[in-house]
C-alpha cells in the first residue's frame, strides 16, 4: 500500500494570527514606542504630526485635572514630540496653528466652506462644543482671506504713492474685518459655555503662568530641567498682529510684550510676514500726508472695524470664561456642593486667566483701547 503523500501546507500555528503562546490574545507589552520622524518630510506632514502629538500630550497632561498634573512627558512622547517641533520651528505644545488652522477638513470636498461641510482632524473632551469652537475660530480665519490678499496691494501702494490704489484696499480689508466678527458671532450657536469652561477649556491650558504648574514640565529624554510652554490663545493667530502692523496700532509694554512672546507660537513663516510688515512705510503718516477723503475714510473704517472685532472678542469671553467663573465660584462657596453643575468641576488656577497665561480681562481691554489710540486725530474720541 503506498504511503500517504506528506502534507504541503504549512504548519498550522497560532503565531501567524497573532496570538501569544504565553498571553492568548492578549497583546504583549502595549507601550508605544517611540516614534520615529525621521521619514517625515514635506512641510504638511510635519504639521500634522506636531497636531497629532500635541492633541494626545494635552490629553495626557489634562486627563486627571488641574490637582493631579504630572510632572514630566515620557520619553516616548516627548522626544518625537519635540524633533517635529524643532524641525517646524514651533513649540513642543498645542498651538493655535495646531488645533485650528492644521485642524480640519471637508466633509464633501467639492462643497462649501461652512460648519455643515466642515470637521476636526483630532479633538478634545467637549463634544460638539470643541468641535464648534475649533471651527469657528477657523471661519475666523477664513473670513481674513480677502484682507491677507490686499495687505502687499496696501504696502505696495504705499511705496508708490497710489492714494486710490491704497483706498480700494482697505475697503476690502475693512469688510473682511466685519466678516470677522461676523463669524465670531457663531460661537454663541456651536459653543455652549458651560461645556467650554467646564469641560474644554483645562485642555487648552499650559505650563507657563499656570499656578498648579508651577515649575513646568519635564520632557523626558530632551532635558532633564522643566521648560515652561503657555498654551493656546487667540493671541497667537497671525491675522490681529499683521493688521496691527499694518494700520500702526502701537500696544503698550505689558500687553504688547505678552503679544510679542505669543509670536514665538506662530509658524515661523507667519512671524516672519507679522515682522516684515511693521518694517514698511507707515501707512497712518501716508494717509495723513494725502489730500484724500475716501483714503482717511478708508483707514478710519479699518480701526473701526478692527476695534468692533476686538470690542466683541471682549463680550465672548466674558460669556465663555468671566460669567462662568463667577458661577463656579458660587458653588463653590454654598454649603451643599451641586456636581451635576458642569462649571463647579472647572479648574480654579485659570479663574481670571486665559490659557496662554495673560490677566485676559485687563489684557484685552487694554489692547482694545491701544486700538482706539490709532484712529486718525479728528475722529478719536
Amino acid at each position: 500500500m503506498a504511503a500517504a503523500e506528506p502534507d504541503s501546507k504549512p504548519f498550522f500555528s497560532l503565531e501567524s494570527y497573532h496570538v501569544s503562546e504565553e498571553l492568548g490574545f492578549i497583546l504583549p507589552d502595549p507601550l508605544m514606542p517611540q516614534l520615529s520622524s525621521q521619514f517625515l518630510q514635506k512641510h504638511r506632514e510635519l504639521r500634522l504630526a506636531h497636531l497629532a502629538l500635541s492633541m494626545m500630550t494635552m490629553g495626557y497632561m489634562w486627563q486627571e485635572g488641574e490637582n493631579n498634573t504630572v510632572k514630566m512627558l515620557p520619553h516616548n512622547l516627548a522626544v518625537p514630540f519635540w524633533e517635529v517641533s524643532q524641525r517646524l520651528g514651533l513649540p513642543p505644545i498645542l498651538t493655535h496653528a495646531d488645533a485650528v488652522l492644521a485642524n480640519w477638513r471637508k466633509k464633501d470636498p467639492e462643497g462649501p466652506f461652512d460648519m455643515e461641510n466642515l470637521e476636526v482632524l483630532v479633538s478634545l473632551p467637549g463634544g460638539d462644543s470643541t468641535r464648534g469652537f475649533f471651527l469657528v475660530t477657523l471661519l475666523v480665519e477664513m473670513a481674513a482671506v480677502p484682507a491677507l490678499r490686499n495687505i502687499p496691494t496696501v504696502i505696495n501702494g504705499v511705496r508708490c504713492g497710489d492714494a486710490e490704489t491704497v483706498a480700494r484696499a482697505l475697503e476690502v480689508i475693512s469688510q473682511s474685518l466685519q466678516d470677522m466678527t461676523d463669524k465670531l458671532k457663531l460661537m454663541q450657536v456651536y459653543v455652549e459655555p458651560s461645556v467650554f469652561y467646564g469641560i474644554m477649556r483645562i485642555y487648552l491650558s499650559g505650563w507657563k503662568d499656570n499656578p498648579c504648574m508651577p515649575k513646568g514640565l519635564v520632557y523626558e529624554g530632551v532635558q532633564a530641567e522643566p521648560m515652561e510652554y503657555s498654551g493656546g490663545s487667540a493671541a497667537q493667530s497671525s491675522l490681529l498682529h499683521c493688521f496691527d502692523e499694518l494700520l500702526g496700532v502701537k500696544h503698550e509694554a505689558k500687553s504688547g510684550a505678552f503679544l510679542t512672546r505669543m509670536r514665538n507660537y506662530m509658524p515661523p513663516a507667519h512671524k516672519l510676514l507679522t515682522q516684515d510688515i511693521s518694517l514698511q512705510l507707515s501707512l497712518k503718516r501716508f494717509v495723513q500726508q494725502q489730500a484724500s477723503e475716501r483714503l482717511n475714510q478708508a483707514f478710519q473704517h479699518c480701526v473701526t472695524k478692527l476695534l468692533a472685532l476686538r470690542s466683541y472678542h471682549i463680550n465672548v469671553v466674558s460669556r465663555f470664561i468671566t460669567v462662568p467663573a463667577a458661577r463656579a465660584r458660587q458653588l463653590r462657596n454654598q454649603s451643599q456642593e451641586l456636581e451635576g453643575e458642569m462649571i463647579s468641576r472647572a479648574p480654579t488656577a485659570l479663574e481670571e486667566r486665559g490659557t496662554g497665561g495673560s490677566g485676559i480681562m485687563i489684557f484685552l481691554k487694554t489692547v482694545r483701547d491701544q486700538t482706539k489710540g490709532t484712529l486718525l486725530p479728528e475722529t478719536s474720541k
